[in-house]
């Protein structure tokens, strides 16, 4: 993954969203495994939230030193943009704390959902990330580009009609909790990554810096995550009290999984890194029935039939992508955002 302002080709963006994309199936029914089919004792999953931002801070470092090529400009970058730069991690500290508020959301929704389900229901984020990025960028969208965005919420709407059915989880579930957190996690997930791809775009600072100066902002919330709502039994039982290798993978996946994130959302755009996540819904639900047992219904199928081809219709970003404007000046430009 390269310098921060090297020009990259169609085929490493292709590699990126294809990887992310692998990431987040195996991601999703790897984490609800950990939460309703295995015997042992339930983990806390703010510590999980925590360490996965601990992991991409080192992951990042790890990055950052490749790019700067020597310790000692490793050093001075991070002495100039980190400790120098309060006002830089505050900035950054806004989609921190969104996105501990997302994450944490994810593990309550796959804790009262089924993977496909979740899948599927979660790329309601699509339309939400559509309306922050015009708003947000200054970006505009061609009318097939919001076609496929509505097309997708049909399909979300389908699955969500007639959810398909699971057999052999273990614990009691409450789809209703599950959807509302799933509610809660898409206006995060629109906002702080639209709000991050702004911050991204806006300078030429490395990527790799901007995701330091993030993950700091996220530990500390996170911890605080962790005081707040876990404090007295991880105080009692241990903060990896409940860790498995299966809990060490989903943290593992997660972390991976966010830095090929951040790559895709510098050098495309959130709205492809959200329908790159729901291709994520055919490998999910063929694992999901391995798995679990799930029954596909025919609402459930027709509607994962629509969000793939609703990716297919949106396709990659006609415009460039990778920078925003800086400024807004013309009253004429501001009228195209809302022209469909």
């Amino acid at each position: 993954m390269g310098m921060a302002n090297e020009p990259v080709s169609v085929a490493f963006k292709l590699y990126c969203l294809s990887v992310m994309t692998l990431v987040a199936a195996t991601y999703t029914v790897a984490l609800r495994y950990t939460r309703t089919i295995t015997s042992t004792e339930m983990y806390f999953s703010t510590t999980a939230v925590c360490i996965t931002e601990v992991m991409k801070l080192f992951l990042s470092l790890g990055m950052l030193a490749k790019e700067t090529g020597t310790l000692g400009r490793m050093k001075t970058s991070l002495v100039e943009h980190v400790l120098q730069s309060p006002r830089e991690l505050l900035k950054l500290s806004v989609p921190s704390v969104v996105y501990a508020i997302q994450n944490n959301m994810a593990f309550i929704a796959l804790s009262n959902l089924d993977a496909a389900v979740y899948q599927v229901t979660y790329q309601l984020k699509i339309p939400c990330t559509a309306l922050c990025t015009v708003l947000m960028l200054n970006r505009s969208l061609s009318r097939l580009q919001w076609f496929s965005v509505f097309m997708l919420c049909g399909g979300v709407t389908l699955v969500q009609w007639k959810p398909a059915e699971a057999t052999k989880v273990q614990i009691e579930q409450n789809p209703f909790l599950g959807f509302i957190a799933i509610a809660v996690a898409v206006i995060c997930s629109g906002f702080a990554g639209v709000y991050f791809e702004k911050v991204l775009k806006s300078s030429d600072t490395s990527l790799w810096v901007r995701n330091i100066q993030m993950y700091l902002s996220g530990i500390v919330v996170t911890l605080a995550g962790v005081y707040l709502a876990d404090g007295a039994q991880v105080i009692e039982k241990g903060f990896f009290f409940g860790y498995t290798p299966w809990v060490c993978f989903v943290v593992l996946l997660a972390s991976v999984g966010g830095l090929y994130t951040s790559v895709v959302v510098k050098y495309t755009d959130n709205i492809m890194k959200g329908f790159s996540a729901a291709a994520a819904i055919v490998l999910s639900t063929v694992a999901s029935v391995t798995l679990f047992g799930l029954q596909i219904t025919v609402t459930f199928a027709t509607g994962a039939m629509l969000v793939c081809v609703s990716i297919y219709l949106y396709g990659l970003p006609k415009q460039d992508t990778s920078r925003i404007p800086k400024t807004d000046t013309d009253t004429e430009s501001r009228q195209k955002l809302i022209t469909v």
